[in-house]
């Protein structure tokens, strides 16, 4: 009985498309494509080819993406020429707001109140972050925080 709940298990998951691994099945092809706006900010993911893409899913009430700001806001800091771009699937727009204002949250965002972008690149726990390269192709997936500055990470993005 136990195998039998167990391929019944596997079968959904598969079937679901659980995808929570760091390789991903869209890894090495275009990155999906993406307009998003909130009012205050817009991002579209086609204008910043000839940029390598941190694209970061993320919330405010998420602790793990809450612990990893720190080092995001630090990347883009130290390598200027990368683009990164948080994507926040908050509900609240004056708690997000709120929030950018208090941590001084310098880097692109914009609120994805309804998760598109999230159901676009199969995320359903956050933070998820995604490196695309300058053509705007889909290299690596980071699942969980991150310290963003450390020499492994900055290393494999200088080199992109």
């Amino acid at each position: 009985m136990r195998r039998v709940w167990a391929s019944l298990l596997l079968g959904m998951m598969l079937a679901a498309g659980c995808d929570r691994g760091s390789h991903p099945g869209n890894i090495d092809k275009p990155a999906p494509q993406f307009v998003m706006g909130d009012g205050t900010r817009t991002v579209d993911l086609s204008k910043l080819r000839g940029h390598v893409v941190v694209l970061n899913l993320w919330a405010t009430w998420c602790a793990p993406c809450i612990e990893e700001l720190p080092s995001l806001l630090a990347l883009q800091k130290k390598m200027p020429e990368l683009a990164v771009v948080a994507v926040s699937m908050d509900q609240d727009p004056d708690v997000y707001r709120r929030f950018l204002a208090d941590h001084h949250v310098d880097v692109l965002t914009v609120r994805d109140e309804q998760q598109k972008v999230n159901a676009l690149y199969g995320t359903v726990q956050i933070p998820e972050t995604y490196i695309i390269d300058k053509q705007g192709v889909l290299r690596r997936k980071f699942i969980g925080a991150q310290d963003w500055t450390s020499s492994e990470i900055t290393g494999y993005l200088a080199k992109m």
